[in-house]
């Protein structure tokens, strides 16, 4: 009877951790190249704004985090840099600085989702035509799999 549960309990201990490796190693797996460095600096010539993505947020971490330079402009919103892997991030302009889940989730009505993120090295993401940047003062990234916040740049 104990080798049974013990051969229960280690074979769900497996199952756990393989189902937890899939989630994290899929969007690497499926993601597809990024914009070179030479496609972001084009994209980027000319930005109305610019920010940094760092790791030492408040509310990212070991798994969650990013790091490089952002532009913002009329075009869109460019990386050059990397983001922590994840399943569906999605970009936002936020009105004010967040720098954690909850401050995140507290102006959520008031941001604007431009885009997925669907690269982890560099990434482009257009802006829906009439954006007016101005309107906001933050680009944040957020993984709307399991609501967790990414990074944030603070752009004005």
């Amino acid at each position: 009877m104990k080798r049974i549960l013990a051969l229960t309990v280690s074979h769900l201990v497996v199952l756990a951790l393989g189902f937890a490796l899939g989630i994290y190693l899929l969007p690497i797996l499926t993601a597809p190249p990024g914009p070179t460095a030479q496609e972001v600096r084009a994209f980027s010539a000319a930005p109305q704004f610019t920010t940094q993505f760092k790791r030492g947020l408040k509310g990212s971490d070991a798994l969650h985090w990013g790091e490089g330079a952002v532009t913002l402009g009329a075009a869109g919103v460019a990386l050059m840099g990397r983001i922590a892997p994840g399943p569906a991030y999605k970009l936002y302009l936020v009105p004010e600085f967040v720098e954690t889940e909850a401050d995140f989730k507290r102006v959520k009505a008031q941001s604007l989702a431009i885009g997925d993120i669907k690269t982890f090295e560099n990434f482009i993401v257009p802006l829906p035509a009439g954006v007016d940047l101005n309107r906001y003062n933050t680009v944040v990234i957020w993984c709307e799999s399991f609501s967790q916040f990414i990074t944030a740049g603070q752009y004005r």
